[in-house]
Formats: structure tokens, C-alpha cells, sequence
């Protein structure tokens, strides 16, 4: 934390850029009593938060899953018509039982207008799939997502690295179909199924338990085997399915010991 803090008021220092930076934990009491925000960008740290649960009083769900914990602190830090865009991992957006709560808490409170399906590897470790999340807080709480368009930038994409370099270039097309307006009301257009940018309504989204993990595109290198990801990329990726499988069983176990308290 200390070394994060150094680098990010050398990083502002080398861009001119003067704003106070404080040094604390969102996740915990710090958190709770930071002012309410208009605009909030962030990729939030993956992996399991120290001590098990969080400790923020104010979380209606809590949860020792980092990633699902900075959601709820960043919904809950905006201003009503506060917005956001946040980077998260695949498993934010099919994790049962309280992700799936997190999820459905989300869009009632805020209209989460767009997903944008990342390649892999492009944030974290190689073989981690990743999302952007664009939200904008709700004048009330209840009701905010009538719809969420998908873009899909990730299947039957390169696989990026140093021979292949992930540019500003590959947005061109997001950009277009995403408009001019930043919380999602520009004019859209529904690409179909052989198009890479979809909407589903809020009810299609109930009718899928609130997973959001939406694919449609046929992936063109499914059936070949020579191009399947490196080992590195497979191992990173069983990697992440275990971290995933044993926060799970974490918070199962101490749903069941706070249960033997009562």
C-alpha cells in the first residue's frame, strides 16, 4: 500500500498534475466516510481481502470477494447521477448468491447501461478475462437498469502481447457504437447476432438470474486445436477458477460459523 501510494504521487508529479491522494483501505472504515463522487474510474486490486470480510458497516452484502466488495463501494460512493467505469473479471458477472445479489443491487440503484467484454490478458495476469462496467448512479434506488447493451471485444480477437500490441486502434468500432453521450443515451444500434454490440433488457437479464456473463458470437478458432492458448494461459486460468472456487468456499464457511454463533 505504502509502495502504491509513492508511485501514484510520482506518476501525478512527472504529469503536473496536483490532487490530494490519501493512503488508506476503501475497504474498511476509511471507506465509508469518503465524500460521495461525480466521476469514478478504476480497475480495483482481484484476490481475497486480508482478515476475510470486509469491514465496511454500511455494506448491505458483505463478502471477503475484493472484487465484488469494491463494486458495492463504488456504486455506493457515487452521487445520484454520479457515473462510473470500472474494470472487473469474468467471474463479478456469474458468481452466484452474493454476487448474484451485488449484481441485482447494482442495477437497481444505478442504470448499468453498457459491458464491454475486454480480450484477454489485457489487465492482471495473462489468461485473465476481464470487463468494463459503465453505470450511472439513479436519482433513487430502485428501477435504474431498463436495458444493457454488450459489446463483445473479445471473441475471435488476436491474442494480444508484445508481438501484438493492444491499441487505441481497437476501440475505433466500441467507440462508435458506445455515441457521443457518456451515460449511454446516444442513439444505438443492435448488431444482431452476427454483430459484436447487443441489448438485453432488463427482463431478459432476470430471466438469467441476473448473469450477465453474455456471449452470442461463435468463436471461429473453437474447433482448432493448435490455436488453443499457450500454457502459461491455460495454467493462469485454472488458477483463477481455484482462487474463485476457495473464496467461495471462505465465505461458506464463515456463513456457517456465524450461524454456530447464534
Amino acid at each position: 500500500m505504502p509502495d502504491v501510494h509513492r508511485l501514484c504521487l510520482m506518476n501525478l508529479m512527472l504529469h503536473g498534475i496536483e490532487s490530494p491522494i490519501a493512503l488508506g483501505d476503501s475497504l474498511g472504515p476509511q471507506g465509508a466516510s469518503l465524500p460521495k463522487a461525480d466521476v469514478i474510474l478504476t480497475n480495483p486490486p482481484f484476490g481475497t481481502a486480508r482478515g476475510g470480510h470486509t469491514r465496511r458497516d454500511d455494506f448491505t452484502y458483505p463478502t471477503n470477494n475484493r472484487q465484488l466488495a469494491f463494486l458495492q463501494h463504488i456504486y455506493r460512493g457515487l452521487k445520484p447521477g454520479g457515473r462510473a467505469a470500472v474494470v472487473l473479471p469474468d467471474n463479478v458477472l456469474f458468481e452466484d448468491n452474493t454476487g448474484r445479489k451485488i449484481r441485482t443491487d447494482l442495477m437497481h440503484k444505478c442504470n448499468l447501461h453498457t459491458v464491454l467484454r475486454l480480450p484477454t490478458g489485457i489487465f492482471y495476469a495473462q489468461g485473465v478475462k476481464t470487463n468494463v462496467l459503465f453505470f450511472q448512479r439513479g436519482e433513487t434506488d430502485k428501477d435504474n437498469t431498463k436495458e444493457t447493451w454488450f459489446y463483445d471485444l473479445r471473441t475471435n480477437m488476436p491474442n494480444f502481447g508484445k508481438r501484438t500490441p493492444f491499441t487505441r486502434d481497437h476501440f475505433i468500432e466500441f467507440e462508435k457504437a458506445y455515441g457521443d453521450r457518456p451515460n449511454g443515451n446516444s442513439k444505438r444500434t443492435d448488431q444482431g447476432e452476427e454483430g459484436r454490440f447487443r441489448c438485453f433488457s432488463r427482463e431478459d437479464l432476470v430471466q438469467r438470474n441476473d448473469n450477465l456473463d453474455i456471449t452470442w458470437l461463435r468463436d471461429e478458432n473453437a474447433d482448432h486445436a493448435e490455436d488453443l492458448p499457450e500454457p502459461e494461459v491455460l495454467a493462469a486460468q485454472i488458477m483463477e477458477n481455484l482462487g474463485i472456487a476457495m473464496q467461495e468456499m471462505e465465505e461458506l464457511s464463515t456463513m456457517l460459523e456465524g450461524g454456530e454463533a447464534e
